[in-house]
């Protein structure tokens, strides 16, 4: 029921703690879609905050905080670059801070922890890579891509987790569906 050769993935799967034992968001949403999806851990552990994310995690530039960076592979071809952020105080210590998968995925480990995300926040843009993220993601010359900013806060409105997504535009679509009261 494929229309096209874009990625349609919905923010939804990733922002919600799964039941024990169930594949991550990642393998089981491209797997619903008759794809094959998986992740290459590339770094894991404590790294000084670059601004955008000290900004978003409320804490000083450069403060240290824990990173997963993860390129995200759909049919074995390079389909999202994902950096994950988290305050140190939550992730040090815990397997966010390493490069083992996550049973469930890490929204489902932070919720066990006591972090369930309440809001979340997402700003995407269109902009050109870096020539890092042009070898990454196998792109050519001139191919823009999406820059994905999410940032998610507990109920008591503190920051928990900071991803920082780089998607080639033109194998992604990006659904968004909202509730209204």
């Amino acid at each position: 029921m494929q229309s096209d050769a874009r990625w349609i993935s919905s923010s939804l799967p990733y922002l919600t703690a799964r039941p024990d034992g169930s594949p991550d968001a990642w393998s089981a949403e491209t797997a619903a879609q008759g794809r094959r999806g998986q992740q290459k851990i590339v770094h894991a552990g404590e790294v000084p905050a670059p601004d955008v994310v000290a900004e978003l995690l409320g804490v000083p530039p450069g403060e240290v905080v824990v990173v997963r960076r993860r390129i995200m592979l759909l049919d074995e071809r390079p389909s999202e670059l994902t950096d994950t952020y988290y305050p140190a105080a939550i992730a040090r210590g815990t397997p966010l801070a390493g490069t083992a998968k996550i049973p469930g995925g890490a929204i489902t480990l932070l919720a066990r922890l006591g972090y369930a995300g309440a809001t979340v926040r997402e700003d995407v843009v269109a902009r050109m890579p870096t020539d890092g993220e042009r070898q990454a993601l196998d792109t050519s010359p001139g191919e823009p891509v999406l820059g994905l900013t999410r940032l998610t806060l507990d109920a008591g409105d503190r920051p928990v987790q900071v991803d920082l997504m780089t998607m080639p535009a033109h194998r992604q679509r990006l659904r968004y569906e909202i509730a209204l009261p």
